[in-house]
């Protein structure tokens, strides 16, 4: 397993009447972030908020090329992200104890915080599909090159984990500074992540480690 600190790259908020940030995600040009009663679009190059959508919220985000998936209590909502419209909903496998969110192989990828566990899950019926375990507890989830990413946070130590999707064995450990707690995830496709930054409001953008020669 290889250990670095976290390179934050930059920081976006806190944002007004924004007490906390949940879910993140990225639809290949704005940012989407989850704070309890609405998903707003960030332009991560001015750092401005487009515009927010009145929904519920409250944890992991995910776009799948389309639509937004938002968790929201005990289930994910299917959100069409032009209209705000909520299309469908399935049952959330943790039933209320969700965390991270993501979409990848047609699959949508669930975390389950205490339990620390990743749930790949039918988007149509909220069936599991599997279950990985992991030894950290669990809050954003992101699938970037192959590579299975979450985010981490427990008492005053959080970060990035990167673990095998097979084993649940953890390949790579990013730890954030000291007070900076990460609860969304995802990549932006390339050499960066975005996390979400709990209860200081805050959006971050943190450097992707580079990939190990095999």
């Amino acid at each position: 397993m290889s250990r670095a600190a976290a390179e934050v790259i930059r920081e976006y908020g806190p944002f007004p009447g924004v007490d906390r940030v949940n879910g993140v995600t990225f639809d290949g040009k704005q940012i989407w972030f989850a704070t309890g009663d609405k998903l707003s679009a960030l332009d991560p190059a001015s750092g401005k908020v487009l515009r927010s959508i009145d929904v519920a919220a409250h944890a992991g985000t995910a776009f799948d090329g389309q639509h937004l998936f938002q968790i929201a209590e005990n289930r994910i909502q299917k959100i069409d992200p032009n209209t705000g419209r909520v299309l469908a909903t399935i049952p959330a496998p943790g039933g209320g104890g969700d965390s991270g969110l993501a979409w990848a192989e047609g699959s949508l990828w669930v975390g389950q915080y205490r339990e620390r566990k990743i749930h790949q899950v039918d988007p149509q019926t909220g069936t599991i599909v599997r279950t990985i375990q992991s030894n950290r507890f669990v809050t954003g989830v992101s699938w970037i090159d192959g590579e299975l990413w979450h985010g981490n946070w427990e008492g005053d130590e959080s970060g990035l984990t990167r673990i095998d999707p097979g084993s649940g064995k953890v390949l790579d450990r990013v730890d954030m500074p000291e007070g900076l707690g990460v609860s969304g995830l995802e990549s932006d496709g390339g050499d960066q992540f975005f996390c979400g930054g709990g209860s200081s409001g805050k959006v971050r953008a943190v450097r992707r480690p580079k990939r190990r020669s095999r």
